[in-house]
């Protein structure tokens, strides 16, 4: 009787789930292919496909809801009142979201990959280091005395950068 009643909702959440499976695994190809074309590392490579994961799932959400029968004032209702204490959180930590969108950014367009040292122009604090990770929010930089400097994702979108060398890592020191 159940599924007499619900069959119609029942194979359009099915065939819902199945179209977001294969965008999901187009697109987890298409990050990782596009990640090792530019040198990128491995965890950044992941690290993006865990976003574009959970955008999916988000994605998803929204319309399995449409699927099983809400209004369209009703998802109005909700949005804006999720939207309306997501905006009141993303203020409260807008720096590490930044940081975030920062990293998603410098995984498509950050001319620079780990080994390659670099040249920070910063009025205040100049910087002249190899990249040794690029995590989701900061750069972990090598400076040639041997300090970490873990400099912030959105920082590094903001200051001149320039590269004194590519690949200045040759096994596990720098190359001078």
């Amino acid at each position: 009787m159940f599924f007499q009643n619900h069959f119609k909702i029942i194979i359009s959440s099915i065939i819902l789930l199945f179209i977001l499976l294969i965008i999901r695994y187009i697109s987890i190809i298409l990050i990782k292919k596009m990640g090792r074309k530019s040198g990128i590392n491995e965890a950044r490579i992941q690290l993006i496909q865990r976003y574009s994961t959970v955008t999916l799932f988000f994605i998803g959400l929204l319309f399995l809801s449409v699927i099983m029968g809400a209004k369209p004032e009703d998802l109005a209702l909700v949005f804006s009142s999720v939207f309306a204490v997501i905006g009141i959180a993303l203020f409260a930590i807008w720096s590490i979201l930044s940081n975030i969108t920062s990293g998603v950014i410098m995984f498509f367009s950050f001319p620079y990959k780990v080994g390659d040292k670099i040249s920070i122009h910063d009025k205040d604090f100049p910087i002249e280091a190899v990249i040794e990770d690029i995590r989701a929010f900061q750069l972990h930089l090598r400076l040639d005395n041997g300090n970490l400097v873990t400099y912030p994702n959105n920082l590094i979108l903001q200051k001149a950068v320039t590269l004194v060398q590519k690949d200045a890592i040759t096994d596990g020191h720098d190359a001078v």
